[in-house]
């Protein structure tokens, strides 16, 4: 028989079975003991009665200790008062490994203390669940493209510019080549992918060299990237409204026993359906200026005015066509406003700010080449991505998705850092 699961335990009620894992915590009542395993998968409360087992296997249970690793053997028992529905009565006991001294006990630890365990920390119920949720997310994103047709095209994570700002670079020596830079997205090398194969998503990491200490920023991120050829704005904020409302809404259904363990209030998430709010750049300013907010038309969202304006909304609220001068070279101007791009970005609700952003691209060459030399960018760098727009340009639209800012917002995290497996920062390199 293969091995089983704690999470398959529903299936072999009333038998008799071997889980493998590592001992979360145990206590004692006189003649009874209990040890709680976790696998991975999930965790379960094993019984041992004084005279079911030998004496030999009775005394084990003084030897565990937290995080050591063991197999028990029992019968699977329904228990409706155990968060997983069930138990398992033990009649066998064997250790694997003791572990001395496990620095993560169940006191308060502070946060340097534990993201210096980072490593360990993983193991803990709440980092379990989080990262249980992160899967879910990714896994529901690339169902939804996958479904509807999208190629996945890897972008490089080397790359010879900048796509983003030339001051958030992480800059590497590449042979005898010059400077190479870790990419900031993978959109540019999207748009080719849709240019063959007319709808594609880049998912990979990301990296921005930004000197930010703030709950929202990583120095090394995830992103999804769709791009789709014959797409304009509108097309672009209905796929990501589609798509945002097929991630939550599958994390809602797959993931509520992790959201339940994180007591995540998952009113303003249920409310996740299209149609989301769509207001422009201006009826945004218009929002803070009531909120007595003393915003400046052309300047680009802070954190504080993403908060003020989401607040007015129950779900994700899309703000689109801000200043051009505030986004990056390759989004395209409103053929009806010059001064605006045809730019969108979808912010969170309960202060989590901008999740998603993208735009129209810009498909004409000369206005494109125009972008480059403003923004005074190596027009040798970008000679293949004018290319696109040399040999059958079409209009054409995407946005990316920022995964730990998702999980953070859906987990109702304080912090990003607790959204990735293992958060690069600043101020942090390790483990």
């Amino acid at each position: 028989m293969s091995r089983i699961y704690i999470e398959q335990l529903h299936e072999v009620a009333g038998q008799q079975v071997t889980l493998h894992g590592w001992l979360y915590n145990k206590r004692s009542s006189g003649k009874i003991r209990f040890l709680v395993m976790r696998d991975g998968t999930g965790f379960v409360q094993g019984v041992i009665a004084k005279g079911a087992v030998s004496e030999e296997v009775f005394a084990r249970f003084d030897e565990l200790t937290q995080e050591s690793a063991f197999t028990m053997t029992g019968t699977v028992r329904a228990e409706k008062r155990s968060p997983g529905g069930f138990e398992l009565d033990v009649t066998d006991l064997t250790i694997l490994h003791i572990a001395h001294e496990y620095p993560i006990t169940p006191k308060e630890h502070g946060t340097d203390f534990l993201m210096d365990r980072r490593h360990l920390w993983l193991r803990s119920s709440r980092q379990h669940a989080i990262l249980r949720v992160r899967h879910q997310v990714i896994k529901s994103i690339r169902e939804f493209f996958d479904g509807r047709g999208f190629t996945l095209v890897d972008a490089p994570i080397f790359t010879p510019a900048a796509c983003e700002g030339t001051s958030t670079l992480f800059e590497t020596k590449y042979f005898d080549l010059g400077s190479a830079y870790l990419t900031q997205s993978g959109q540019l090398y999207g748009e080719a992918g849709a240019m063959a194969f007319g709808k594609v998503y880049v998912f990979g990491p990301t990296f921005r060299a930004e000197k930010s200490k703030t709950r929202r920023h990583l120095t090394e991120f995830w992103m999804v990237e769709p791009e789709v050829a014959f797409n304009d704005l509108s097309d672009n904020m209905d796929l990501a409204e589609a798509m945002l409302e097929h991630v939550v809404q599958s994390c809602l259904k797959d993931r509520a026993a992790e959201l339940k363990l994180l007591e995540r209030n998952t009113a303003m998430l249920e409310n996740v359906k299209a149609p989301l709010p769509r207001i422009t750049y201006d009826e945004a300013v218009e929002i803070l200026h009531k909120n007595g907010i003393a915003f400046e038309w052309g300047n680009d969202l802070g954190g504080t005015d993403e908060t003020v304006v989401s607040q007015q909304f129950d779900r994700p609220v899309m703000v689109h066509r801000y200043p051009a001068e505030v986004k990056a070279f390759y989004m395209k101007r409103d053929p009806q406003n010059p001064k605006v791009a045809l730019a969108v970005d979808v912010l969170a609700p309960e202060g989590y700010g901008e999740i998603i952003g993208g735009s129209q691209r810009e498909d004409d060459f000369d206005a494109l080449l125009g972008r480059i030399k403003e923004h005074n960018l190596p027009q040798s760098a970008f000679d293949w991505y004018l290319d696109l727009r040399r040999y059958g340009s079409v209009p054409h639209a995407g946005f990316g998705l920022g995964i730990e800012r998702t999980v953070s917002w859906i987990c109702g995290l304080d912090h990003l850092r607790e959204a990735i497996p293992f958060p690069r920062m600043i101020y942090r390199l390790t483990p």
